[in-house]
């Protein structure tokens, strides 16, 4: 399928694009690179090829949470921006 210059205008429209009139044939090239790209791809024998959702076999990967008590409070809350009451003080968010 080769891409014309009445489709890059109609394409333009349809996206509100204004199109200078130099810039068609930029665009129309472009265009036709990627829709030649997109038939290289679809041609691509993947009958013997399955399917991959993830690149491993784990499954759950998330750790138990923990509550741990930090001994030195005095040193966490040391490089903090704010604090109030041994504790962080963030901006309020609403």
């Amino acid at each position: 399928m080769q891409v014309d210059r009445k489709e890059i205008l109609h394409i333009a429209n349809l996206a509100s694009l204004n199109i200078k009139e130099d810039e068609i044939e930029e665009y129309r090239k472009n265009l036709q690179d990627i829709l030649n790209f997109a038939n290289i791809v679809n041609s691509v024998n993947t009958d013997n090829i399955n399917e991959t959702i993830g690149s491993t076999n784990n499954v759950n990967v998330f750790r138990e949470d923990e509550i741990k008590e930090f001994e030195d409070k005095e040193l966490l809350l040391e490089n903090v921006p704010d604090k109030e009451n041994n504790m962080f003080k963030i901006p309020k968010v609403i």
